[in-house]
């Protein structure tokens, strides 16, 4: 059992991951899938219509799911397709989120919590919202551009809810023939070019070509409000049959794949496997049973693979390299982290390469799925970014150079903390972990430098400089000091082993403000990844890695690691503190 259950338990989550790729059972008798890979055109690119209700309602409610009491949840196409065809039932669906106790009161309810309205919820309050809204909006015109990063908690929660009715009200009005319609539906006619898709709006003002499709949107749209699941597929198949035959079969095809790839979900099914990975590891150090370690490592390859499989499929749906926006760069610095912790586990086989990549792993992806609130992680790249010489080069280069700063830290992390706490840190294990840091920390100053420097060439190309001080490329350039600082302290024999340690975790502080913090900032040639919602939760991980740099420094005497005190006690053999 010892020798098969590291292999029977990867076989399962593997089963769990391929499980994603079987064609999803009609609902109701309707056929879902086929509806939700229909083609439309949106933020400038095809997607199809399962994306726009994932991308949306995660916009709206932070959640892929809508609650229905009594019945099952609503997945996000079950809910794109009522919005569009049953909008009075919809209605009454409660995914509006609101968080602020003082909005929540306006609502009418005194619960200071989050609390999930529906839009016959706010309807009484529709007028009240909208004059804030736009009160808040004029006077931040007025301001200037910085102004909306002042709005207080309040204003940002009243904003969120506004701009989630006005996208839920341009749902709605989607296929049917209103000008506030929130995508693109109707395709271009033979002869028009690729991108001139309309509205169903737009297309009752144009040529004949477009009437067949907005036939079938009609049938859809009728045979579902009336009930009739045999009436719906027929149409749905019936208008994928003419997209097939009007020259349209290369924009249905991108969105059948985007479609599969919603389906099987890579990057949520290996953050849970990574997690999975992380606990393994973590009962190898409680017990040191090879079993849970073998098992841990398995579950971290699967998850990896998974990830990669992931990462390379959305290459290939954007046809860009892996890093093109701020979600992209998490997904990606999460895949680097654990190709060194997978590297790292072969060498050592300690638990140490197994939990720091499970760990990493799963923390890059939660923060990804954070980043993926606020719309779509594939739009059209800005006009300064649209080159894959550059995305593939510098920013991948650049990016590596993060993913290894944070193993460096968070391998310090687990020596202090293994130290502090425990008597699991054996002399062997102190030393190994000394030469992993040290080891990753030379590799991070190689990226970061290089990056940095192709970074340079890439700004004198864009911009006619090489060097502007841009918040963005101190940021860089602060990571790349700080790591030649490390070397030359430890070379100098100014830091020893817990010097090091010290400095690595200090670097995590330093990485997460070039790669989150100067974005904050919102100013320099680099604003175009301006946010703030991540502000609180950057300042609690800034503050808990100086809490660790004072863990640290409390001499290693009262450290509960046997192996450090033996420095202190002249009979036994000593390690360098």
């Amino acid at each position: 059992m010892k020798k098969w259950f590291p292999w029977i338990l990867t076989g399962l989550f593997a089963a769990w991951f391929l499980s994603g790729m079987q064609e999803p059972k009609p609902v109701q008798d309707y056929d879902l899938a086929g509806w939700s890979r229909l083609p439309v055109l949106l933020n400038g690119r095809i997607q199809p219509l399962d994306s726009v209700a994932r991308n949306c309602l995660l916009s709206i409610s932070g959640k892929s799911l809508v609650r229905v009491k009594g019945s099952n949840s609503l997945s996000a196409a079950e809910w794109l397709l009522e919005t569009t065809t049953r909008p009075q039932l919809a209605d009454t669906r409660k995914f509006f989120r609101v968080q602020h106790p003082d909005l929540e009161g306006l609502l009418g309810t005194e619960k200071a919590s989050l609390e999930y309205y529906s839009f016959n919820d706010v309807t009484n309050q529709l007028e009240s919202i909208e004059n804030q809204a736009r009160t808040l909006m004029d006077s931040e015109q007025a301001k200037g551009s910085d102004a909306e990063k002042l709005r207080t908690p309040f204003q940002k929660d009243l904003m969120h809810l506004y701009e989630s009715l006005v996208l839920y009200t341009r749902l709605k009005d989607s296929l049917i023939a209103d000008d506030n319609a929130y995508f693109r539906a109707i395709p271009p006619a033979p002869g028009q070019p690729a991108d001139a898709w309309l509205t169903i709006f737009d297309s009752n003002k144009s040529s004949a070509e477009a009437q067949p499709a907005i036939a079938f949107y009609a049938d859809m749209a009728a045979a579902n409000q009336n009930r009739q699941p045999v009436d719906f597929n027929r149409a749905a198949a019936s208008y994928r049959i003419w997209l097939q035959n009007n020259n349209l079969a290369p924009q249905l095809a991108h969105s059948s794949r985007e479609y599969f790839f919603n389906q099987i979900e890579p990057f949520y099914k290996s953050m849970v496997i990574y997690v999975a990975a992380a606990i393994f590891g973590c009962i190898y150090w409680i017990n040191f049973s090879e079993t849970m370690r073998r098992s841990g490592f398995k579950l971290l390859v699967l998850a990896f693979i998974i990830h990669t499989i992931g990462l390379g499929y959305r290459m290939y749906l954007e046809g860009r390299p892996p890093v093109t926006n701020l979600y992209s760069s998490a997904i990606f610095i999460g895949w680097g982290a654990t190709l060194l912790g997978i590297i790292l586990e072969r060498i050592f086989k300690g638990g140490i390469g197994l939990v720091s990549a499970g760990f990493i792993g799963f923390t890059t992806l939660i923060i990804a799925h954070h980043l993926a609130l606020s719309g779509d992680t594939m739009e059209m790249l800005r006009a300064v970014l649209d080159t894959n010489l550059w995305l593939a080069t510098h920013v991948v280069v650049i990016t590596m150079g993060y993913a290894s700063m944070f193993v460096a830290g968070l391998l310090a992390i687990i020596y202090v903390l293994r130290g502090f706490f425990t008597r699991s840190l054996s002399p062997d294990i102190a030393k190994a972990l000394v030469r992993m840091v040290y080891g990753i920390v030379c590799f991070a100053t190689l990226f970061s430098f290089a990056g940095t420097i192709l970074g340079g060439i890439w700004a004198d190309q864009s911009w006619g400089r090489f060097w502007g001080w841009d918040p963005k490329e101190n940021g860089a350039l602060l990571i790349v000091l700080w790591n030649a600082i490390i070397l030359h302290l430890r070379w100098g024999g100014m830091i020893k082993d817990r010097g090091l340690m010290i400095s690595a975790i200090f670097g995590n502080i330093i990485t997460s403000f070039s790669w989150f913090g100067v974005n904050m900032l919102g100013v320099g040639l680099h604003s175009y990844g301006f946010m703030d919602q991540a502000f609180t939760w950057l300042m609690i991980f800034d503050a808990s890695q100086v809490l660790l740099i004072g863990l640290a420094l409390v001499p290693v005497k009262y450290w509960k690691s046997l192996t450090l005190r033996q420095a202190y006690s002249p009979a036994l053999p000593s390690l360098p503190s």
